[in-house]
């Protein structure tokens, strides 16, 4: 399904569980801010590794992206990559694009139970520790 562009040229669009089927080292597709790209022959040239591509693979890249900081020319190279736009009808379905560094409530969830639910269980398990040791003695 081809429709036009901002640009005046036509864009190719996929459904999300059209891209979510090339998650392969025979077809390695991403999204990332909600183009679709095919980085199946970029996998070993890529300079992170291919890992870092075949974990994004089918999916949206779009935070690991942004996160690495990619550079003016791995921006260009990527253009080359790009076979279409994600349906506007899945864009929904995926997170939005990063548009501020504001803190969301499911890292601060992250938070408590990486760090203080295994902290309290370790208090927990010490104390009961002492108290069966203190009826030994």
């Amino acid at each position: 399904m081809a429709e036009h562009g901002s640009d005046g040229g036509a864009v190719k669009y996929y459904r999300l569980s059209e891209v979510e089927e090339h998650n392969s080292f025979k077809s390695t597709w991403i999204i990332i801010n909600h183009k679709v790209y095919d980085v199946t022959k970029f996998l070993e040239e890529h300079p992170g590794g291919e890992e870092v591509l075949r974990e994004q693979a089918g999916g949206d890249a779009t935070e690991s992206f942004e996160d690495v900081g990619h550079s003016t020319d791995a921006r260009e190279m990527s253009k080359s990559m790009m076979i279409g736009e994600l349906h506007p009808d899945d864009r929904h379905k995926i997170a939005k694009p990063p548009d501020s560094l504001v803190t969301t409530v499911h890292e601060t969830t992250s938070w408590w139970s990486n760090w203080l639910i295994p902290l309290l269980a370790a208090v927990i398990v010490t104390l009961m520790y002492r108290i069966y040791t203190a009826e030994d003695a």
